[in-house]
């Protein structure tokens, strides 16, 4: 392997996955209501994908990436992007 190319597979810091999961984690932290149904008590799967997104954004934010491809997956930029808009659809429309 050349050394253009260990550079190219070195994690880095993935600045807009941390930046989201910073900022989940800061909203979920002075607005807990925001995981809440319409009746105001605790919806389990809206909190569920903001955990899932803020989990997600926070490590591959700070450059770690999983060896094993499930957890790979898991925490991704793109699964932090999924859980997001997945929670925007079931808070609008569930």
């Amino acid at each position: 392997m050349s050394p253009a190319e260990a550079d190219a597979t070195k994690p880095r810091m993935h600045l807009p996955s941390l930046a989201a999961g910073l900022l989940v984690m800061a909203v979920g932290t002075v607005y807990p209501y925001i995981a809440a149904n319409r009746d105001g008590q605790a919806d389990h799967g809206l909190a569920m994908l903001l955990f899932w997104a803020m989990s997600a954004g926070l490590v591959r934010g700070v450059g770690f990436i999983p060896r094993h491809k499930l957890w790979r997956v898991l925490f991704s930029g793109a699964a932090c992007a999924l859980a997001l808009v997945l929670f925007g659809l079931l808070r609008a429309f569930g």
